[in-house]
């Protein structure tokens, strides 16, 4: 009968701040890895879209290229020339992504340097 009443107690209950310190943690982890870098890609992507002037090489979000033709500052839409005498209104929000002339050689020399298959674990044939 002595024992019985000891199993009945609570147990004591955890701190405030230990039983938040596991959910603290885990909100700083996503903060850093995950809501400001995408942050950051939105910061970029504003000043992209913000800075196209005309004659300027796009690739907008549904995969079409072409030359903006003409960019007004304060309006929402670019005329973009996709072909010869074809221009499209595009919104600017759609604009993905500006293509340089100078990327694109920087982009084959890589590709022709990259090792094929298995090839780049064992080192070059000789």
């Amino acid at each position: 009968m002595i024992i019985s009443p000891a199993y009945a107690q609570a147990a004591g209950g955890a701190g405030g701040l230990s039983s938040l310190l596991p959910f603290l943690l885990i909100f700083v982890v996503f903060y850093f890895f995950l809501i400001r870098p995408q942050q950051k890609r939105a910061k970029e992507h504003r000043e992209l879209v913000n800075n196209v002037k005309r004659g300027d090489k796009i690739v907008t979000s549904g995969g079409l290229l072409g030359t903006v033709s003409k960019s007004v500052e304060g309006q929402e839409s670019v005329e973009v020339e996709i072909a010869k005498d074809v221009k499209v209104s595009v919104m600017r929000s759609m604009i993905a992504d500006l293509r340089d002339k100078k990327d694109a050689p920087k982009a084959d020399k890589a590709k022709e340097e990259a090792p094929k298959g298995l090839a780049g674990l064992f080192g070059k044939k000789k």
